[in-house]
Order: structure tokens, then C-alpha cells, then sequence
């Protein structure tokens, strides 16, 4: 048996015939640190996997060391779901008055971006432009759209600024589009409005490039296609 501690094993191993002999009490050292890395691994997955409400019912359970990694764990949801809060926080328009404006625009929050619409009933514009913000408060839950009537906000704000959007970030104006000549008139996407509001920088947009810009192209395509070349015009003056 080369496991046997004898004389003649301990030649053969001296020799390098046999391979030497691990330490009985090295081996069962090794093993139990083994299963206890695995003991604390499936623990910490239990803690991974546990809801806030579920490590609150089993901390009786835990000892001091656990208690550090519950702790840890419960920091990381609530900052989860803190963060979660934050991203579903709004979603839709909110109609303001004047009286409002320092409350929900000025004292929005930190961190949290503000688009608001000045605009007036009967500009066919300004309804189209409400329209896309309601499309875009749902898809940027994190950001604040709100709308107000313009003279309820500013008093004798002028028809022809309409419509008018100022981007704010903590009270702070950081960008502002005034008038329908900024918005190329009723041919507005919401798509062409979101790149807008985008540039300012209160949205992270999916569009992969300005979709005006896309109108342009075509547009300067087809008038190039459509436009007569040198020999037919030289050949219609003959």
C-alpha cells in the first residue's frame, strides 16, 4: 500500500518511485475550508436572492459575520429600488399655472431634468406639440414634462413665441426653443421633437440620428433625380 507509513514507502519516496505523501491533517484542513467556501457561497447567493422583507423575518438567524453581508445587501435594494423610483417617477404632462412654477419647476429636485411647454389654445402647433410630449412623458419616465398657458406664467408673453419649450435642470435654464419656425411647423414628428429635447441633454434618445435630417436627404434626392441634366436642357433650348 503506498499510503502506508513504511520504511520501505519512505525509500521509494526518497527515490521519487512513489510521490510524496500529503499530510493527513493538511488534507482534511484543505477539504473543510473547501466546504465551508461553499457553505458561504450558497449563503451569500440566499442573501442575493432574498427580498428586503424576507432578510428582515431570518436576521434572528444570522450571526455577526452575516449580518455585515445582509447589510451590505440591504443597502444595495434600497438603492435599487430608490433608483427604480426614480426612473418610473413621472410619465405623464402635468398642466401647471404660474403659481406653480417655483414649485415644480425651480424646486423639482436634484438631478431631475424639466421640460416645460408655454403654449396657448387655438395654435394648432402648440396641440400638436402637447400631443408628442405625452408620447415622450411615457417613454422618459425619469423626466418632468409639464405645459402651462403662457400667459399664466409670463404675463403678456407674445402669441408669436409660441410655441415655446425651456429645458430646465435644478432650476437652471439649459436650453429653450422659441417660436414655430424652431420646430419647422406642423410637419413636427415626435421623433424630430425628441432628438430636439435630446440635444439639450434631459433625454438619452434611442434615434441613431436627427430624423430631419433624414427629410432633408430625401427630399434634396428627389429634386436631384427630378431636376432635368445638361444635354436634355441644352436639347429643349434647340
Amino acid at each position: 500500500d503506498p499510503d502506508k507509513d513504511t520504511e520501505w514507502n519512505d525509500i521509494l519516496r526518497k527515490k521519487g518511485i512513489l510521490p510524496p505523501k500529503e499530510n493527513k491533517e493538511e488534507q482534511e484542513r484543505a477539504k473543510e475550508e473547501e466546504q465551508l467556501a461553499i457553505l458561504q457561497k450558497s449563503l451569500v447567493k440566499t442573501y442575493e436572492d432574498m427580498t428586503l422583507e424576507e432578510l428582515e423575518e431570518n436576521e434572528d438567524e444570522f450571526n455577526e459575520e452575516d449580518e455585515k453581508a445582509i447589510e451590505m445587501y440591504r443597502q444595495q435594494r434600497l438603492a435599487e429600488m430608490k433608483a427604480a423610483q426614480m426612473k418610473n417617477k413621472f410619465g405623464e404632462v402635468l398642466e401647471i399655472s404660474g403659481k406653480d412654477y417655483v414649485q415644480e419647476v425651480t424646486k423639482a429636485g436634484k438631478g431631475v431634468w424639466v421640460v416645460l411647454h408655454l403654449y396657448k389654445q387655438g395654435i394648432p402647433l402648440c396641440a400638436l406639440i402637447n400631443q408628442h410630449l405625452s408620447g415622450l412623458a411615457k417613454k422618459f419616465r425619469d423626466v418632468k414634462f409639464i405645459k402651462a398657458i403662457s400667459t399664466t406664467c409670463i404675463p403678456n408673453y407674445p402669441d408669436k413665441n409660441l410655441p415655446t419649450i425651456f429645458v430646465y435642470l435644478e432650476g437652471d435654464i439649459r436650453a429653450q426653443f422659441i417660436g414655430p419656425l424652431v420646430f419647422g411647423g406642423m410637419n413636427l414628428t415626435r421623433d424630430e421633437l425628441e432628438w430636439k429635447i435630446s440635444e439639450s441633454g434631459a433625454i438619452k434618445t434611442d434615434l441613431e440620428e436627427n430624423p430631419r435630417k433624414q427629410i432633408q436627404d430625401q427630399l434634396m434626392s428627389s429634386i436631384r433625380m427630378s431636376a432635368p441634366t445638361r444635354g436634355e436642357s441644352d436639347s429643349e433650348d434647340d
